[in-house]
């Protein structure tokens, strides 16, 4: 009797898990198959009619000197991104932990950005900082930083910059708010004991802080990690990609093959390189985090 009533509760799951699962691989597994698929062929957009060419379009893109520098665009925009990411939204959870009276209002402001679309965030910052019109640049001038509108968004030494400063403004909030989350659960008891042991503040940060977040400062890395680096919408919204190629990461790279050129198996092998590296990056960043795991068990 106890065995019939668990396969009913098993098959009950099912049928209302099942909904979900499907909805699941249709919308995740089926895009990553039909790209691996297609980045074997030479399908077009609009042309209904393709053959199969082998690795073909692997060798024409891993032949493309624009792809080397796309990729390079791509590490650097996410390497920096990260980095200040990571250290502003950290440094500020930090601050937000020992400040008890105002941590609440300081943590809904900077989780604002948070609340707007990206088109919307995007297309706010084009206008503040556009060299024709955008506030920005005139108020620089009226104030005498500089004698004539600075061209933030068209200036080859300033625009990839400005790039990094608009997604760690945007990014930097998700990190704080979940390092201070992170903060809040270390036993408070550790730090009184290693005070009267006459540890520096300097030492409990080093050896009861650090060892109770860095799991979750790891995990948001890894995701932030990938995140940042298929980034698509901020760059394409704000600059296209320009000037001269200067903002163009792989994902706009792949964005003008599959729209520009309409050669959509050319695009899907990009998405398909893309996929490659960023799953041994994240298995190296997981590996990281087991020995971090395994550490802190001991």
């Amino acid at each position: 009797m106890v065995c019939v009533n668990l396969s009913k509760n098993k098959l009950t799951a099912f049928l209302f898990l099942f909904p979900a699962v499907l909805v699941v691989l249709c919308l995740l597994l089926y895009p990553v198959f039909s790209s691996i698929f297609y980045s074997f062929t030479t399908k077009h957009l609009f042309k209904p009619v393709y053959k199969f060419v082998g690795i073909k379009n692997y060798i024409k893109i891993l032949s493309d000197p624009m792809f080397y520098h796309s990729f390079y665009i791509s590490i650097k925009w996410t390497v920096l991104s990260l980095f200040w990411q990571v250290l502003i939204g950290a440094s500020a959870a930090l601050a937000l932990n020992h400040i008890q009276s105002v941590r609440g209002l300081f943590r809904t402001l900077l989780i604002i950005p948070w609340a707007f679309p990206t088109i919307v965030i995007a297309l706010i910052w084009k206008w503040l900082l556009n060299g024709v019109y955008g506030f920005v640049p005139h108020f620089l001038m009226k104030i005498g930083f500089s004698a004539s509108p600075i061209e933030f968004l068209t200036e080859p030494k300033l625009v990839f910059s400005v790039l990094v400063f608009i997604n760690v403004w945007f990014g930097a909030p998700l990190i704080m708010v979940n390092v201070l989350s992170a903060l809040q659960t270390v036993p408070q008891d550790q730090y009184e004991a290693a005070e009267i042991d006459g540890a520096s503040a300097l030492q409990s940060f080093i050896y009861i802080t650090i060892p109770h977040i860095r799991l979750v400062v790891g995990l948001l890395v890894v995701l932030r990690t990938i995140w940042i680096f298929n980034g698509f919408d901020i760059i394409f919204l704000i600059t296209g990609g320009g000037p001269a190629d200067l903002t163009q990461t792989l994902p706009l790279y792949a964005y003008n093959y599959g729209w520009g050129l309409k050669q959509l198996g050319a695009a899907s092998s990009v998405t398909v390189i893309l996929l490659l590296f960023l799953l041994m990056v994240s298995l190296l960043y997981f590996k990281l985090l087991n020995t971090w795991e395994k550490e802190g068990q001991q």
